[in-house]
Protein backbone atom coordinates (compact mmCIF):
# COMPACT_ATOMS: atom_id res chain seq x y z
CA UNK A 1 0.00 0.00 0.00
CA UNK A 2 1.42 3.23 -0.59
CA UNK A 3 -0.51 6.14 1.10
CA UNK A 4 -1.88 8.80 -1.18
CA UNK A 5 -0.59 12.23 -0.29
CA UNK A 6 -1.94 15.94 -0.29
CA UNK A 7 -0.15 19.19 0.49
CA UNK A 8 0.73 19.40 4.56
CA UNK A 9 0.52 23.00 5.18
CA UNK A 10 1.63 24.04 9.15
CA UNK A 11 2.78 27.51 8.67
CA UNK A 12 1.10 28.76 11.68
CA UNK A 13 -1.34 27.28 14.56
CA UNK A 14 -4.19 28.56 12.66
CA UNK A 15 -5.85 26.52 9.80
CA UNK A 16 -4.29 27.15 6.39
CA UNK A 17 -6.38 25.76 3.87
CA UNK A 18 -6.58 25.77 0.18
CA UNK A 19 -3.49 23.27 -0.40
CA UNK A 20 -3.77 21.08 -3.33
CA UNK A 21 -0.61 18.92 -2.76
CA UNK A 22 1.85 17.21 -0.69
CA UNK A 23 5.51 15.98 -1.28
CA UNK A 24 6.60 14.36 1.22
CA UNK A 25 10.25 15.15 0.60
CA UNK A 26 9.91 18.29 -0.88
CA UNK A 27 8.96 17.94 -4.75
CA UNK A 28 5.31 18.97 -6.36
CA UNK A 29 5.69 19.16 -10.11
CA UNK A 30 2.16 20.56 -11.04
CA UNK A 31 1.12 23.84 -9.45
CA UNK A 32 -2.04 25.66 -8.10
CA UNK A 33 -4.68 24.91 -11.24
CA UNK A 34 -3.28 22.22 -13.50
CA UNK A 35 -5.68 20.78 -15.45
CA UNK A 36 -4.76 17.18 -15.70
CA UNK A 37 -1.67 14.54 -15.43
CA UNK A 38 0.40 14.55 -18.74
CA UNK A 39 0.22 10.93 -18.85
CA UNK A 40 -3.74 11.42 -19.71
CA UNK A 41 -5.54 12.77 -22.71
CA UNK A 42 -8.16 15.24 -20.62
CA UNK A 43 -10.17 15.00 -24.20
CA UNK A 44 -10.47 11.12 -24.41
CA UNK A 45 -13.74 10.72 -25.82
CA UNK A 46 -16.02 8.40 -22.79
CA UNK A 47 -17.63 5.11 -24.03
CA UNK A 48 -16.90 1.36 -24.93
CA UNK A 49 -15.60 -1.48 -22.98
CA UNK A 50 -12.24 -3.10 -22.32
CA UNK A 51 -12.34 -6.76 -21.32
CA UNK A 52 -9.51 -7.89 -18.90
CA UNK A 53 -8.63 -10.96 -16.90
CA UNK A 54 -6.99 -10.03 -13.87
CA UNK A 55 -3.49 -10.68 -12.90
CA UNK A 56 -3.88 -12.40 -10.15
CA UNK A 57 -5.64 -15.69 -10.10
CA UNK A 58 -8.65 -15.81 -7.95
CA UNK A 59 -11.47 -18.46 -8.34
CA UNK A 60 -15.09 -17.71 -8.31
CA UNK A 61 -15.58 -14.83 -5.65
CA UNK A 62 -17.84 -14.92 -2.90
CA UNK A 63 -18.61 -11.38 -1.52
CA UNK A 64 -18.28 -8.08 -2.19
CA UNK A 65 -16.61 -6.85 0.76
CA UNK A 66 -12.86 -6.56 0.26
CA UNK A 67 -11.82 -5.20 3.65
CA UNK A 68 -12.75 -8.68 5.49
CA UNK A 69 -10.19 -11.32 6.09
CA UNK A 70 -12.65 -14.63 5.07
CA UNK A 71 -13.58 -15.06 1.08
CA UNK A 72 -12.71 -13.55 -1.90
CA UNK A 73 -13.82 -10.18 -3.37
CA UNK A 74 -13.87 -9.13 -7.06
CA UNK A 75 -10.65 -7.64 -8.59
CA UNK A 76 -10.65 -3.78 -9.01
CA UNK A 77 -13.49 -3.30 -6.66
CA UNK A 78 -11.08 -0.87 -4.67
CA UNK A 79 -9.44 0.80 -6.94
CA UNK A 80 -12.93 1.57 -8.95
CA UNK A 81 -16.10 2.04 -6.40
CA UNK A 82 -13.58 3.07 -3.55
CA UNK A 83 -11.88 6.65 -3.07
CA UNK A 84 -9.63 8.13 -0.09
CA UNK A 85 -9.03 11.37 0.99
CA UNK A 86 -6.01 11.98 -1.43
CA UNK A 87 -4.66 10.54 -4.56
CA UNK A 88 -1.29 10.04 -6.12
CA UNK A 89 0.06 9.38 -9.66
CA UNK A 90 2.06 7.56 -11.75
CA UNK A 91 4.90 10.12 -11.95
CA UNK A 92 5.78 11.30 -8.50
CA UNK A 93 6.32 8.09 -6.14
CA UNK A 94 6.04 10.37 -2.69
CA UNK A 95 3.68 13.21 -4.05
CA UNK A 96 -0.50 13.61 -4.37
CA UNK A 97 -2.97 16.13 -4.61
CA UNK A 98 -6.36 16.26 -3.37
CA UNK A 99 -9.60 13.49 -4.28
CA UNK A 100 -12.09 13.72 -1.40
CA UNK A 101 -10.83 15.79 0.05
CA UNK A 102 -9.83 19.71 -1.07
CA UNK A 103 -7.40 20.46 1.48
CA UNK A 104 -5.01 19.65 4.63
CA UNK A 105 -3.71 21.26 7.21
CA UNK A 106 -1.17 19.14 9.87
CA UNK A 107 -0.55 20.75 13.34
CA UNK A 108 3.02 21.93 13.38
CA UNK A 109 4.04 19.25 16.44
CA UNK A 110 2.71 16.73 13.46
CA UNK A 111 0.77 15.04 16.09
CA UNK A 112 -2.76 15.52 13.77
CA UNK A 113 -3.91 16.30 10.61
CA UNK A 114 -7.02 17.87 9.48
CA UNK A 115 -9.15 17.47 6.08
CA UNK A 116 -11.67 19.18 4.74
CA UNK A 117 -13.66 17.52 2.24
CA UNK A 118 -14.78 18.14 -1.10
CA UNK A 119 -18.49 19.92 -1.02
CA UNK A 120 -19.19 17.95 -4.19
CA UNK A 121 -18.31 14.49 -2.98
CA UNK A 122 -20.66 11.77 -3.29
CA UNK A 123 -21.25 8.67 -2.61
CA UNK A 124 -22.92 6.43 -6.10
CA UNK A 125 -26.01 6.45 -3.65
CA UNK A 126 -26.34 10.05 -4.56
CA UNK A 127 -25.52 10.83 -0.62
CA UNK A 128 -22.96 13.64 0.37
CA UNK A 129 -19.26 12.32 1.42
CA UNK A 130 -19.58 13.60 5.02
CA UNK A 131 -16.36 13.66 7.94
CA UNK A 132 -19.00 11.24 10.16
CA UNK A 133 -18.45 8.74 6.74
CA UNK A 134 -14.85 8.94 7.06
CA UNK A 135 -14.68 8.63 11.15
CA UNK A 136 -16.88 5.33 10.08
CA UNK A 137 -14.81 4.23 7.85
CA UNK A 138 -11.69 4.36 9.93
CA UNK A 139 -13.39 2.99 13.07
CA UNK A 140 -14.42 0.00 10.53
CA UNK A 141 -11.32 -0.59 9.20
CA UNK A 142 -9.56 -0.60 12.55
CA UNK A 143 -12.12 -2.56 14.65
CA UNK A 144 -11.82 -6.54 15.18
CA UNK A 145 -14.22 -7.23 12.16
CA UNK A 146 -11.86 -5.67 9.45
CA UNK A 147 -8.99 -8.12 8.21
CA UNK A 148 -6.18 -7.31 10.91
CA UNK A 149 -3.58 -6.18 8.45
CA UNK A 150 -5.58 -2.81 9.01
CA UNK A 151 -4.85 -2.48 12.54
CA UNK A 152 -1.11 -2.68 11.56
CA UNK A 153 -1.18 -0.44 8.76
CA UNK A 154 -3.07 2.49 11.47
CA UNK A 155 -1.42 1.31 14.34
CA UNK A 156 -0.45 4.80 15.00
CA UNK A 157 -3.14 6.00 14.43
CA UNK A 158 -5.00 7.20 17.93
CA UNK A 159 -8.44 8.19 16.72
CA UNK A 160 -10.80 9.95 14.39
CA UNK A 161 -13.15 13.23 14.97
CA UNK A 162 -15.39 14.85 12.75
CA UNK A 163 -14.98 18.68 13.75
CA UNK A 164 -18.15 19.41 11.37
CA UNK A 165 -19.98 18.25 8.94
CA UNK A 166 -17.15 18.32 6.12
CA UNK A 167 -14.07 18.21 8.20
CA UNK A 168 -12.36 15.70 10.12
CA UNK A 169 -9.21 15.35 12.03
CA UNK A 170 -6.87 12.27 12.73
CA UNK A 171 -4.90 12.14 15.90
CA UNK A 172 -1.37 10.39 15.78
CA UNK A 173 0.62 8.74 18.73
CA UNK A 174 3.78 10.19 17.30
CA UNK A 175 5.52 12.95 15.16
CA UNK A 176 5.41 10.74 12.12
CA UNK A 177 5.40 12.05 8.70
CA UNK A 178 3.82 9.48 6.81
CA UNK A 179 0.83 9.38 9.18
CA UNK A 180 -0.83 12.06 7.80
CA UNK A 181 0.01 10.06 4.42
CA UNK A 182 -1.41 6.87 5.28
CA UNK A 183 -4.99 8.30 6.63
CA UNK A 184 -4.94 10.06 3.79
CA UNK A 185 -5.07 6.97 1.30
CA UNK A 186 -6.98 5.23 3.21
CA UNK A 187 -10.56 4.09 1.82
CA UNK A 188 -13.33 5.83 2.65
CA UNK A 189 -17.00 3.94 2.63
CA UNK A 190 -21.28 4.88 3.57
CA UNK A 191 -22.17 4.49 6.94
CA UNK A 192 -25.32 3.07 5.12
CA UNK A 193 -23.67 0.14 3.73
CA UNK A 194 -24.65 -3.23 5.29
CA UNK A 195 -27.67 -1.31 6.86
CA UNK A 196 -25.82 -1.83 10.26
CA UNK A 197 -24.97 -5.52 9.48
CA UNK A 198 -21.98 -6.11 11.56
CA UNK A 199 -19.18 -6.09 9.12
CA UNK A 200 -17.73 -9.43 8.61
CA UNK A 201 -21.19 -10.20 7.32
CA UNK A 202 -21.34 -7.31 5.07
CA UNK A 203 -20.99 -10.00 1.99
CA UNK A 204 -23.46 -9.89 -0.54
CA UNK A 205 -24.43 -6.13 -0.08
CA UNK A 206 -22.78 -3.94 -2.76
CA UNK A 207 -20.61 -1.22 -1.60
CA UNK A 208 -21.65 1.87 -1.06
CA UNK A 209 -18.56 4.05 -2.07
CA UNK A 210 -17.79 7.23 -4.23
CA UNK A 211 -15.56 5.77 -7.28
CA UNK A 212 -16.38 6.42 -10.91
CA UNK A 213 -17.77 2.76 -11.01
CA UNK A 214 -21.11 0.39 -10.23
CA UNK A 215 -21.47 -3.66 -10.34
CA UNK A 216 -23.70 -3.44 -13.44
CA UNK A 217 -24.99 -7.18 -12.95
CA UNK A 218 -24.44 -7.19 -8.87
CA UNK A 219 -24.26 -11.24 -8.45
CA UNK A 220 -21.65 -13.60 -7.38
CA UNK A 221 -19.89 -15.26 -9.98
CA UNK A 222 -16.54 -15.56 -12.18
CA UNK A 223 -17.39 -12.53 -14.19
CA UNK A 224 -17.88 -9.03 -13.20
CA UNK A 225 -18.92 -6.01 -15.09
CA UNK A 226 -18.30 -2.48 -13.45
CA UNK A 227 -20.06 0.17 -15.42
CA UNK A 228 -18.64 3.91 -15.11
CA UNK A 229 -21.51 6.00 -12.91
CA UNK A 230 -22.59 9.24 -15.37
CA UNK A 231 -23.29 11.02 -12.36
CA UNK A 232 -19.82 10.20 -10.78
CA UNK A 233 -19.00 13.52 -8.87
CA UNK A 234 -15.57 13.80 -9.88
CA UNK A 235 -15.12 13.36 -13.12
CA UNK A 236 -13.77 17.54 -14.08
CA UNK A 237 -11.66 17.35 -10.75
CA UNK A 238 -8.01 17.50 -12.29
CA UNK A 239 -7.09 14.33 -10.66
CA UNK A 240 -9.65 12.64 -12.71
CA UNK A 241 -9.63 14.38 -15.98
CA UNK A 242 -9.31 11.90 -18.93
CA UNK A 243 -8.96 9.18 -16.67
CA UNK A 244 -11.74 6.00 -16.53
CA UNK A 245 -12.44 6.91 -19.71
CA UNK A 246 -14.76 3.24 -20.84
CA UNK A 247 -18.56 2.76 -20.18
CA UNK A 248 -17.67 -0.71 -18.98
CA UNK A 249 -14.45 -3.01 -17.03
CA UNK A 250 -15.17 -6.54 -17.46
CA UNK A 251 -12.98 -8.55 -15.41
CA UNK A 252 -13.30 -12.38 -16.62
CA UNK A 253 -11.91 -15.38 -14.46
CA UNK A 254 -10.46 -19.12 -16.33
CA UNK A 255 -9.61 -21.08 -13.47
CA UNK A 256 -5.91 -22.11 -15.96
CA UNK A 257 -4.05 -20.41 -18.18
CA UNK A 258 -4.40 -22.78 -21.44
CA UNK A 259 -8.44 -21.58 -21.40
CA UNK A 260 -7.21 -18.31 -20.52
CA UNK A 261 -5.12 -17.96 -23.36
CA UNK A 262 -7.62 -19.70 -25.99
CA UNK A 263 -10.24 -17.21 -24.60
CA UNK A 264 -7.73 -14.36 -25.92
CA UNK A 265 -7.62 -16.05 -28.91
CA UNK A 266 -11.30 -16.49 -29.48
CA UNK A 267 -11.82 -12.58 -28.56
CA UNK A 268 -13.83 -13.13 -25.29
CA UNK A 269 -11.69 -10.22 -24.04
CA UNK A 270 -9.17 -7.53 -25.32
CA UNK A 271 -6.01 -7.29 -22.43
CA UNK A 272 -3.88 -10.13 -20.55
CA UNK A 273 -0.64 -9.58 -18.65
CA UNK A 274 1.47 -13.06 -19.54
CA UNK A 275 3.36 -14.00 -16.54
CA UNK A 276 5.46 -17.20 -17.95
CA UNK A 277 7.95 -16.43 -20.50
CA UNK A 278 7.58 -20.17 -22.08
CA UNK A 279 4.17 -18.93 -23.17
CA UNK A 280 5.18 -15.49 -24.08
CA UNK A 281 8.32 -17.17 -26.45
CA UNK A 282 5.68 -19.92 -27.65
CA UNK A 283 2.38 -19.62 -27.68
CA UNK A 284 1.79 -16.07 -28.94
CA UNK A 285 2.66 -16.66 -32.24
CA UNK A 286 0.18 -17.50 -35.49
CA UNK A 287 -1.87 -15.94 -38.02
CA UNK A 288 -4.05 -13.70 -35.30
CA UNK A 289 -1.04 -12.24 -34.20
CA UNK A 290 0.86 -12.19 -37.94
CA UNK A 291 -1.94 -9.37 -38.82
CA UNK A 292 -2.25 -7.69 -35.66
CA UNK A 293 -5.55 -8.50 -34.87
CA UNK A 294 -3.77 -9.44 -31.26
CA UNK A 295 -0.76 -7.72 -30.38
CA UNK A 296 2.05 -8.79 -28.35
CA UNK A 297 4.08 -5.73 -26.51
CA UNK A 298 6.22 -5.95 -24.07
CA UNK A 299 5.66 -2.78 -22.28
CA UNK A 300 8.64 -1.35 -20.44
CA UNK A 301 8.74 1.12 -17.25
CA UNK A 302 10.68 2.12 -14.64
CA UNK A 303 9.39 0.81 -11.50
CA UNK A 304 11.52 -1.19 -9.09
CA UNK A 305 11.66 -4.73 -9.72
CA UNK A 306 9.75 -7.39 -7.80
CA UNK A 307 10.36 -9.42 -5.08
CA UNK A 308 9.50 -13.19 -6.16
CA UNK A 309 10.82 -15.96 -4.24
CA UNK A 310 10.33 -19.59 -2.77
CA UNK A 311 9.19 -18.45 1.07
CA UNK A 312 10.39 -20.10 4.53
CA UNK A 313 7.43 -20.71 7.41
CA UNK A 314 9.78 -19.63 10.50
CA UNK A 315 7.37 -20.92 12.05
CA UNK A 316 8.37 -24.39 11.60
CA UNK A 317 10.87 -25.20 13.64
CA UNK A 318 12.94 -27.21 10.82
CA UNK A 319 13.74 -23.97 9.54
CA UNK A 320 14.34 -22.06 12.46
CA UNK A 321 18.30 -22.83 11.87
CA UNK A 322 19.55 -20.56 9.81
CA UNK A 323 21.66 -22.77 8.22
CA UNK A 324 19.66 -24.65 6.82
CA UNK A 325 17.44 -22.38 5.17
CA UNK A 326 20.87 -20.99 3.61
CA UNK A 327 21.49 -24.78 2.13
CA UNK A 328 17.92 -25.03 1.04
CA UNK A 329 19.03 -21.71 -1.06
CA UNK A 330 21.81 -23.10 -2.57
CA UNK A 331 19.99 -25.69 -4.07
CA UNK A 332 18.78 -23.39 -6.56
CA UNK A 333 19.64 -23.17 -10.08
CA UNK A 334 18.41 -19.72 -11.54
CA UNK A 335 21.37 -19.75 -14.43
CA UNK A 336 19.75 -23.08 -15.71
CA UNK A 337 15.98 -22.40 -15.54
CA UNK A 338 16.51 -18.62 -17.17
CA UNK A 339 18.45 -20.53 -19.80
CA UNK A 340 16.39 -23.38 -20.50
CA UNK A 341 12.59 -22.32 -19.14
CA UNK A 342 12.90 -19.14 -19.24
CA UNK A 343 14.21 -18.29 -22.82
CA UNK A 344 17.04 -15.67 -20.90
CA UNK A 345 13.73 -13.31 -19.94
CA UNK A 346 14.72 -12.59 -16.33
CA UNK A 347 16.96 -11.45 -13.90
CA UNK A 348 18.44 -13.12 -10.64
CA UNK A 349 16.61 -11.66 -7.62
CA UNK A 350 19.22 -9.21 -5.37
CA UNK A 351 17.82 -8.83 -2.24
CA UNK A 352 13.98 -7.98 -1.60
CA UNK A 353 14.30 -4.29 -3.83
CA UNK A 354 16.13 -5.25 -6.63
CA UNK A 355 16.31 -2.70 -9.81
CA UNK A 356 15.88 0.19 -7.28
CA UNK A 357 17.58 2.54 -5.16
CA UNK A 358 16.80 0.59 -2.02
CA UNK A 359 18.55 -2.42 -2.94
CA UNK A 360 21.71 -2.82 -0.31
CA UNK A 361 25.18 -3.40 -2.54
CA UNK A 362 28.34 -3.95 -1.75
CA UNK A 363 29.76 -3.14 2.12
CA UNK A 364 27.19 -0.46 4.41
CA UNK A 365 27.60 2.60 3.48
CA UNK A 366 28.54 5.65 6.65
CA UNK A 367 24.39 6.14 6.35
CA UNK A 368 23.64 2.47 6.91
CA UNK A 369 26.29 2.01 9.55
CA UNK A 370 24.61 5.02 11.08
CA UNK A 371 21.45 2.76 11.62
CA UNK A 372 23.43 -0.20 11.97
CA UNK A 373 25.82 0.39 14.45
CA UNK A 374 23.03 0.68 17.58
CA UNK A 375 21.92 -2.47 16.31
CA UNK A 376 24.82 -4.55 16.06
CA UNK A 377 24.12 -6.79 18.99
CA UNK A 378 21.32 -7.81 17.75
CA UNK A 379 22.59 -8.69 14.24
CA UNK A 380 25.16 -11.35 12.72
CA UNK A 381 28.47 -9.79 11.63
CA UNK A 382 28.29 -10.99 8.49
CA UNK A 383 25.20 -7.49 8.05
CA UNK A 384 28.40 -4.83 8.36
CA UNK A 385 29.89 -6.98 5.63
CA UNK A 386 29.27 -7.42 1.66
CA UNK A 387 25.21 -7.38 1.20
CA UNK A 388 24.33 -10.93 0.53
CA UNK A 389 24.55 -12.53 -3.18
CA UNK A 390 21.97 -15.22 -3.94
CA UNK A 391 24.35 -18.20 -5.16
CA UNK A 392 25.21 -18.49 -8.58
CA UNK A 393 26.00 -21.51 -10.72
CA UNK A 394 27.88 -19.53 -13.88
CA UNK A 395 30.92 -20.31 -14.29
CA UNK A 396 33.33 -20.98 -12.64
CA UNK A 397 30.59 -22.15 -10.37
CA UNK A 398 28.07 -25.08 -10.83
CA UNK A 399 25.35 -26.82 -8.83
CA UNK A 400 27.95 -29.76 -7.94
CA UNK A 401 29.95 -27.10 -5.59
CA UNK A 402 26.79 -25.44 -4.49
CA UNK A 403 25.46 -28.43 -2.72
CA UNK A 404 28.82 -29.75 -1.50
CA UNK A 405 28.71 -26.26 0.10
CA UNK A 406 25.13 -27.21 1.64
CA UNK A 407 25.71 -30.58 2.65
CA UNK A 408 28.22 -29.02 5.31
CA UNK A 409 25.86 -26.20 6.31
CA UNK A 410 23.57 -28.91 7.36
CA UNK A 411 25.83 -30.86 9.12
CA UNK A 412 26.74 -28.16 11.07
CA UNK A 413 23.01 -28.18 12.10
CA UNK A 414 22.51 -31.31 12.95
CA UNK A 415 21.13 -32.66 9.58
CA UNK A 416 23.05 -35.98 8.05
CA UNK A 417 22.16 -37.92 4.79
CA UNK A 418 21.38 -41.92 6.31
CA UNK A 419 19.22 -44.52 5.53
CA UNK A 420 18.76 -43.38 1.88
CA UNK A 421 17.45 -39.74 3.05
CA UNK A 422 18.47 -36.49 5.44
CA UNK A 423 17.90 -36.90 8.98
CA UNK A 424 18.26 -35.51 12.40
CA UNK A 425 19.61 -36.75 15.49
CA UNK A 426 16.05 -37.97 16.39
CA UNK A 427 16.05 -40.11 13.22
CA UNK A 428 13.40 -38.03 11.64
CA UNK A 429 13.53 -37.37 7.34
CA UNK A 430 13.43 -33.91 6.35
CA UNK A 431 10.52 -33.19 4.18
CA UNK A 432 8.82 -29.90 3.27
CA UNK A 433 5.41 -29.71 1.64
CA UNK A 434 5.14 -26.90 -1.13
CA UNK A 435 1.76 -24.90 -1.38
CA UNK A 436 0.81 -24.20 -4.12
CA UNK A 437 -2.33 -22.74 -6.42
CA UNK A 438 -0.90 -22.43 -9.61
CA UNK A 439 -0.09 -25.80 -11.19
CA UNK A 440 2.08 -24.30 -14.21
CA UNK A 441 4.52 -23.54 -11.20
CA UNK A 442 5.34 -27.15 -11.38
CA UNK A 443 7.34 -27.38 -14.09
CA UNK A 444 9.77 -24.91 -12.45
CA UNK A 445 9.74 -26.11 -9.00
CA UNK A 446 10.59 -29.61 -10.32
CA UNK A 447 14.64 -28.58 -10.71
CA UNK A 448 14.75 -27.18 -7.11
CA UNK A 449 12.85 -30.53 -6.15
CA UNK A 450 15.52 -32.81 -7.61
CA UNK A 451 18.75 -30.71 -6.55
CA UNK A 452 16.84 -31.04 -2.84
CA UNK A 453 16.42 -34.64 -3.18
CA UNK A 454 20.43 -35.17 -4.15
CA UNK A 455 20.94 -33.37 -0.61
CA UNK A 456 18.11 -36.25 0.89
CA UNK A 457 15.44 -33.54 1.27
CA UNK A 458 11.80 -34.74 -0.08
CA UNK A 459 9.72 -32.09 -1.28
CA UNK A 460 6.03 -32.84 -2.50
CA UNK A 461 3.84 -30.66 -4.16
CA UNK A 462 0.36 -29.45 -2.39
CA UNK A 463 -1.09 -28.04 -5.55
CA UNK A 464 -4.98 -26.48 -4.16
CA UNK A 465 -7.25 -23.66 -5.57
CA UNK A 466 -6.86 -20.26 -4.96
CA UNK A 467 -9.70 -19.90 -1.97
CA UNK A 468 -8.06 -22.84 -0.03
CA UNK A 469 -4.30 -21.81 -0.65
CA UNK A 470 -5.11 -18.06 0.31
CA UNK A 471 -7.21 -19.94 3.61
CA UNK A 472 -4.41 -21.99 4.35
CA UNK A 473 -1.87 -18.71 4.14
CA UNK A 474 -3.69 -16.94 6.37
CA UNK A 475 -3.63 -19.24 9.07
CA UNK A 476 0.11 -19.90 8.07
CA UNK A 477 -0.99 -23.61 7.58
CA UNK A 478 2.10 -24.32 4.99
CA UNK A 479 5.82 -25.00 5.06
CA UNK A 480 7.17 -23.17 1.89
CA UNK A 481 5.28 -21.66 -1.19
CA UNK A 482 6.02 -18.98 -3.40
CA UNK A 483 5.75 -15.11 -3.03
CA UNK A 484 5.52 -12.35 -5.38
CA UNK A 485 5.99 -8.64 -3.44
CA UNK A 486 5.59 -5.59 -6.79
CA UNK A 487 8.18 -3.12 -6.22
CA UNK A 488 7.81 0.33 -4.34
CA UNK A 489 9.38 3.42 -5.20
CA UNK A 490 7.30 4.81 -1.65
CA UNK A 491 7.92 2.73 0.57
CA UNK A 492 6.62 3.06 4.13
CA UNK A 493 3.85 1.80 6.52
CA UNK A 494 2.92 -0.61 4.86
CA UNK A 495 6.21 -2.83 5.24
CA UNK A 496 5.18 -3.32 9.21
CA UNK A 497 2.27 -5.72 7.71
CA UNK A 498 5.01 -7.75 5.70
CA UNK A 499 8.22 -7.83 7.99
CA UNK A 500 7.02 -6.10 11.48
CA UNK A 501 6.62 -8.85 14.61
CA UNK A 502 3.19 -7.62 15.56
CA UNK A 503 2.11 -8.56 12.04
CA UNK A 504 3.98 -12.03 12.43
CA UNK A 505 1.63 -13.29 15.31
CA UNK A 506 -1.56 -12.01 13.49
CA UNK A 507 -3.16 -14.00 11.59
CA UNK A 508 -4.72 -13.12 7.95
CA UNK A 509 -1.20 -10.80 7.86
CA UNK A 510 1.05 -10.38 5.08
CA UNK A 511 4.42 -11.74 7.50
CA UNK A 512 3.83 -14.80 6.28
CA UNK A 513 7.40 -16.14 6.53
CA UNK A 514 6.69 -15.16 10.92
CA UNK A 515 9.81 -12.58 11.05
CA UNK A 516 10.10 -10.81 14.56
CA UNK A 517 13.51 -9.31 14.48
CA UNK A 518 14.12 -6.71 17.12
CA UNK A 519 16.33 -5.42 14.64
CA UNK A 520 14.21 -5.18 11.66
CA UNK A 521 11.27 -3.47 13.73
CA UNK A 522 14.29 -0.65 14.65
CA UNK A 523 14.91 -0.05 10.65
CA UNK A 524 10.82 -0.24 10.30
CA UNK A 525 10.78 2.55 12.41
CA UNK A 526 13.73 4.51 10.55
CA UNK A 527 11.66 3.79 7.59
CA UNK A 528 8.38 5.26 8.55
CA UNK A 529 10.07 8.20 10.67
CA UNK A 530 12.21 9.17 7.72
CA UNK A 531 11.93 13.16 6.79
CA UNK A 532 14.11 13.64 3.97
CA UNK A 533 14.98 10.66 0.30
CA UNK A 534 18.27 9.72 1.60
CA UNK A 535 17.35 9.14 5.30
CA UNK A 536 14.19 6.86 3.07
CA UNK A 537 17.22 5.43 1.22
CA UNK A 538 19.62 4.85 3.67
CA UNK A 539 17.14 3.16 5.97
CA UNK A 540 15.45 1.13 3.08
CA UNK A 541 19.04 -0.05 2.26
CA UNK A 542 20.03 -1.38 5.96
CA UNK A 543 16.96 -3.27 6.07
CA UNK A 544 17.38 -4.83 2.77
CA UNK A 545 20.64 -5.59 3.95
CA UNK A 546 19.08 -7.15 7.20
CA UNK A 547 16.81 -9.47 5.75
CA UNK A 548 18.48 -10.34 2.91
CA UNK A 549 21.44 -11.62 5.41
CA UNK A 550 18.86 -13.71 7.43
CA UNK A 551 18.06 -16.23 3.99
CA UNK A 552 14.07 -15.78 4.96
CA UNK A 553 13.68 -16.31 1.44
CA UNK A 554 14.93 -18.21 -1.93
CA UNK A 555 15.52 -15.38 -4.28
CA UNK A 556 13.73 -16.55 -7.65
CA UNK A 557 13.74 -13.67 -10.75
CA UNK A 558 11.75 -10.96 -12.54
CA UNK A 559 11.21 -9.25 -15.08
CA UNK A 560 11.88 -5.50 -16.41
CA UNK A 561 8.81 -5.02 -18.47
CA UNK A 562 5.11 -5.64 -18.38
CA UNK A 563 4.71 -8.77 -21.09
CA UNK A 564 0.80 -7.87 -22.80
CA UNK A 565 -1.22 -9.60 -25.30
CA UNK A 566 -3.89 -7.18 -26.50
CA UNK A 567 -6.42 -6.41 -29.05
CA UNK A 568 -5.63 -2.88 -30.12
CA UNK A 569 -8.34 -2.45 -32.71
CA UNK A 570 -11.35 -0.95 -30.65
CA UNK A 571 -8.63 0.93 -28.42
CA UNK A 572 -6.07 4.19 -28.60
CA UNK A 573 -3.34 4.28 -25.45
CA UNK A 574 -1.99 7.86 -24.67
CA UNK A 575 0.78 9.24 -26.20
CA UNK A 576 2.70 9.43 -22.90
CA UNK A 577 3.43 5.95 -20.70
CA UNK A 578 4.34 7.05 -17.44
CA UNK A 579 7.57 5.57 -15.57
CA UNK A 580 5.76 3.94 -12.50
CA UNK A 581 2.32 1.95 -12.81
CA UNK A 582 0.76 -1.64 -13.22
CA UNK A 583 0.29 -2.60 -16.32
CA UNK A 584 -4.04 -3.96 -16.10
CA UNK A 585 -5.01 -0.34 -13.84
CA UNK A 586 -2.89 1.43 -16.27
CA UNK A 587 -5.13 0.28 -19.15
CA UNK A 588 -8.69 0.10 -17.71
CA UNK A 589 -7.85 4.06 -16.49
CA UNK A 590 -6.03 5.92 -19.71
CA UNK A 591 -6.92 3.30 -22.43
CA UNK A 592 -10.03 4.61 -24.29
CA UNK A 593 -12.75 3.26 -27.15
CA UNK A 594 -12.08 4.54 -30.01
CA UNK A 595 -15.17 6.55 -31.27
CA UNK A 596 -15.85 4.10 -34.32
CA UNK A 597 -15.83 1.23 -32.18
CA UNK A 598 -17.94 2.37 -29.77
Amino acid sequence: MRAWLLLVLALSAAPSWAAHAYAQFGDIKYQPGFTHFSYVNPNAPKGGEIRMVPPTRPTNFDKFNPFTLKGTAPYAIGALMFESLLTGNSEEPTTAYGLLAEDVEVATDKRSATFRIHPKARFNDGSPVLAADVVHSFTTLTGPLAAPQFRTIYAEVKRATAMGERTVRFEFASANPELPLVVGGMAVFSRAWGSGKPFDQITTEVPIGSGPYKISNPRMGRDITYTRDPNYWGAELPVRKGLFNFDRITFKIYLDDTSRFEGLKAGEFDFMREFTSRNWARQYTGKQFTSGEIKKRAFENQNPGDFQGYVFNLRNPKFKDIRVRQAIGLAFDFEWLNKQLFYGLYKRVQGYYPNSEFHAEGSPKPDELALLEPLRGKLRPEVFGPAAIPPSTAPPGSLRENLRKARTLLAAAGWTYRDGALRNEKNEVFTIEFLNDQPSLIRVVTPFQTALLKLGIQMSFRTVDFSLAQQRMDNFDFEMTSLRLPGTTAPGGELLEFFGSKAAATHGSSNIWGIADPAVDALLQKVVGATTRPELRAAMRALDRVLSHGYYSVPQYYGDAFLIGYRPQPFVLPDVIPPYYQADAWAMSTWWASPSNK
